[in-house]
């Protein structure tokens, strides 16, 4: 009788990591399941994450060292062994260093794999990096919030959801876009009997559980915070106490929003003024314990860090941040760092701002990408992207493309043959996260946890982990001695130990909770510490009136659909992160291709039948493959609504290949955050041509 055995490791299906009991008999994966353990997971995994098997055992993964035989993007390749696609990379961006300098090598990187590709990065003497994380989802949240009370919400977000009695979602999908702590949160929230307000142009899962549904015009989500926030002072309804303790600016607030009231808002928004009064109202009276989610994907319209503020200032005049049902607090309790070489400083500024003021430290995508056209400040010669799939994160495509045909090396490291990597010069094959050790990951929600990734099963074909190509590489360029370790268990172990923790019990746990490092909320002792410039929250920002830009949140007006057009919205799917999924062979069995949502009476309008196929045409006249229509009640009149991340263009994914349509390729236009460089995109109008072919 075949005997199972349970490993501890976390998932890498999406970036929640959340911790995983892998399921392993007579050496083959069998099923997972959520590690009790792990405060993210707390024994159940999501579709996508109990999917994990399926990357594991695609047999379209990158099985072999691939170099390009052929022009680039035309997808000729030929096997290569590791020793000569490592000197072959080696040998380029040493060239390219010596010609151009090593800042003209930048990284592309998302998830785990950014742990040992940008101390790689930095060793080489580039300082140019870009996590579309930044300027295409987070970045505006995490500045918005940062400006008001000098923090921003963390990833998972710091969420006080099951003790809140009022929820509002601002195009948060929870239950399709499967968190999962977060989901489990909301699901609970539900049951103990908190009343939801939903604003989004689309009824999605979660306004189906709302108490309140505001189907909102798009690009009009700051009128109706500003209106918010106008009733809360004008009647009185704010936290006096607090407000009075720990804010800065109430007065310059009230007198900017004087003039937004329901009524002037009711026409920007399409939202009844009562309602508006009603939601107010609604969680005014329940405050402290209201959650406001500041969203994750924040890039919708170009004033996104200026949306963020409004919400960050509601959740203080509610007193919501650091109470039991808003948001609560971090552990401060922190792990010993590690003594390493110091890396070399670069010669030259990094470009990964793009000038734009308060840039974070992930990067803005698109400024490398037009550096990289244009050859200002500098020349970017050579890209190395790992952990993502540039031609389906950044807007405009063909910007994309045009940068890459500049490029003397284009790198990829990827455990499938997705868009961007099919244009690599070299393709380096990862193993999956199953089999593979990472960097330890630090959990600092309400307590201080850490959690291991460790090998589930040995890596398959010739893919090799993360840390191995990078030390090889390392060890090429004459940088080894930034990767001290023989192996990446042996670093781990040296880092348990000087940390004080048990390798052999987090091997056999997975995750660990470190005790009594918990402080979530505001008390006697844990008073509050706003890092901002004056210590307190920032309702009126003195450091946004410095840069130029407005001290407290206003409106303006963005463009509407024309006659005969849509908005194109986009989101999520609840068994597919992004692309990264969409040829698993257990997701794709799932949901294999996406659907264009359309708003039922227009429907009838146009002769639309549901489940036939149609083209998206937007307003620069790029074109989709065919997609099938959704004929649904559940969306305004002026939007179309599709999932995100499908239609790839490479042949190699034999699963997803032109499957559905891609969002990604109609994005053509989007508005740059003038604050910190986020794409705003959801700024592209489609129309819509039915009767399209379809195989």
């Amino acid at each position: 009788m075949l005997k199972a055995t349970y490993v501890p490791t976390f998932c890498e299906i999406c970036f929640w990591k959340c911790g995983v009991m892998a399921k392993v008999i007579n050496g083959r994966v069998v099923k997972l399941e959520g590690n009790p353990n792990h405060p993210g997971a707390r024994g159940k995994l999501c579709g996508r994450g109990n999917g994990g098997a399926g990357l594991l055992y695609d047999p379209d993964r990158l099985k072999t060292p691939l170099i390009s035989s052929g022009a680039r993007g035309e997808g000729k390749y030929k096997k290569a062994s590791w020793d000569e696609a490592l000197n072959l990379v080696a040998e380029k961006l040493t060239r390219i260093k010596q010609q151009y300098g090593p800042e003209a090598v930048a990284l592309f990187t998302h998830g785990t794999p950014t742990d040992h590709f940008l101390p790689l990065l930095s060793a080489f003497g580039s300082p140019n990096v870009g996590m579309p994380s930044f300027a295409q989802c987070r970045g505006p949240r995490d500045v918005g919030l940062e400006l008001t009370f000098g923090e921003s919400i963390g990833s998972p977000e710091r969420l006080d959801m099951v003790n809140s009695k009022v929820v509002v979602l601002f195009g948060s999908h929870l239950g399709e876009n499967m968190h999962n702590s977060q989901v489990q949160d909301y699901a609970e929230a539900v049951g103990k009997g908190a009343k939801f307000i939903v604003v989004d142009p689309r009824f999605s899962i979660a306004a189906g559980k709302a108490h309140t549904w505001l189907p909102i015009r798009p690009a009009t989500n700051i009128a109706l915070l500003l209106a918010w926030i106008n009733i809360i002072i004008r009647d009185g309804l704010y936290d006096k106490e607090y407000i009075g303790a720990y804010a800065n600016g109430f007065g310059e607030l009230a007198e900017a929003v004087r003039d937004c009231t329901p009524e002037w808002a009711e026409k920007e928004t399409e939202i009844p003024a009562a309602t508006i009064l009603e939601t107010a109202s609604l969680m005014a009276k329940n405050a402290p314990a209201v959650c406001i989610h500041p969203g994750r994907h924040a890039t919708w319209y170009g004033d996104d860090v200026q949306r963020t503020r409004c919400i960050a200032i509601l959740m203080a005049l509610l007193g919501t941040w650091g109470r039991p049902g808003g948001t609560f607090f971090a552990t401060t309790a922190s792990f010993p760092k590690m003594e390493s070489k110091p890396f070399p400083e670069p010669s030259r500024e990094p470009l990964n701002g793009g000038g734009y003021p308060f840039a974070g430290g992930e990067g803005v995508t698109q400024a490398i990408r037009t550096s990289t056209i244009n050859g200002k400040p500098y020349p970017i010669k050579g890209w190395f992207v790992s952990g993502t799939n540039l031609m389906k994160a950044i807007p405009n495509e063909k910007e994309t493309l045009e940068a890459i045909k500049k490029l003397d090396l284009l790198v990829a490291v990827d455990v499938m043959p997705f868009d961007t990597a099919m244009l690599a010069d070299v393709i380096l094959p990862e193993c999956t996260y199953l089999e593979r050790y990472d960097a330890l990951a630090v959990g600092k929600g309400k307590s201080l946890t850490v959690s291991l990734r460790q090998p589930v099963v040995e890596p398959m074909y010739e893919s090799k982990p993360g840390w191995w190509i990078a030390k090889e590489l390392a060890k090429r360029l004459g940088l080894d001695e930034y990767f001290p370790w023989a192996t990446y268990e042996e670093k781990i172990k040296a880092q348990c130990a000087h940390w004080g923790i048990n390798f052999e019990e987090l091997k056999k746990a997975g995750t660990i909770t470190i005790p009594d490092t918990a402080a979530p909320y505001i008390t006697a002792e844990t008073p509050p510490k706003f890092k901002t410039a004056s210590g307190k929250i920032e309702l009126y920002s003195n450091e946004l009136k410095e840069k130029g830009f407005d001290p407290v949140p206003r409106y303006t007006q963005h463009p509407q659909p024309a006659s005969g057009e849509f908005r194109l919205i986009y989101g999520r799917n609840a068994v597919h992160t992004f692309s990264r999924t969409t040829n698993n062979p257990e997701l794709h069995e799932l949901y294999p291709e996406n659907e264009v949502w359309v708003n039922a009476p227009r429907a009838r309008e146009m002769g639309l039948v549901n489940g036939t196929y149609v083209t998206l045409v937007n307003q620069d006249g790029v074109r989709s493959n065919p997609i099938k229509v959704k004929v649904t009640e559940r969306i305004r009149k002026d939007c179309a609504y599709m999932v995100h991340g499908f239609s790839t263009s490479s042949t190699s994914l034999k699963k997803a290949f032109n499957k559905g349509a891609d969002d990604q390729g109609l994005i053509t236009r989007y508005e740059v955050d003038p604050i910190c460089g986020g794409t705003g995109m959801r700024v592209n109008f489609v129309r819509i041509e039915k009767e399209a072919p379809h195989a």
